[in-house]
């Protein structure tokens, strides 16, 4: 069973998450995209504050004795799952940015090379 304390801190750190990410948006320092996942991870906390017993029955299931240690394992697990996919997605951009920096490579060499030749073209004249 949960304590009057730790529903009253889940509540404050849901809703403070929601309020801080809803002001990063605003902000344009934030995309949706990105923001979506804290905002349904504040939600799924506060539904697990206001009504514990879904908590408890969860951990129930789970075959842990104790609501705490579900709610720890569960955030434990929801960010380790984030750091993965935040992982593949900084790999996705590390290639990106590889893949761009070749081609402005090779169109500052083209570049280099036209204007060599319309150089020494003129040179001959």
């Amino acid at each position: 069973m949960m304590t009057t304390t730790l529903r009253a801190a889940l509540i404050f750190v849901s809703l403070g998450t929601c309020c801080l990410i809803m002001r990063k948006i605003r902000q344009s320092k934030m995309q949706i995209e990105s923001a979506i996942f804290w905002i349904v991870l504040s939600l799924v906390l506060v539904v697990y504050s206001l009504f514990p017993q879904v908590a408890d029955f969860c951990s129930g299931v789970l075959g842990i004795y104790a609501t705490t240690n579900f709610l720890f394992l569960f955030a434990i697990f929801v960010l380790i799952v984030k750091v993965f996919y935040m992982s593949v997605h900084i790999s996705q951009l590390e290639s990106q940015v590889k893949e761009l920096v070749q081609r402005i490579a090779l169109d500052e060499k083209m570049r280099q090379e036209k204007e060599a030749e319309k150089t020494g073209g003129a040179h001959e004249k």
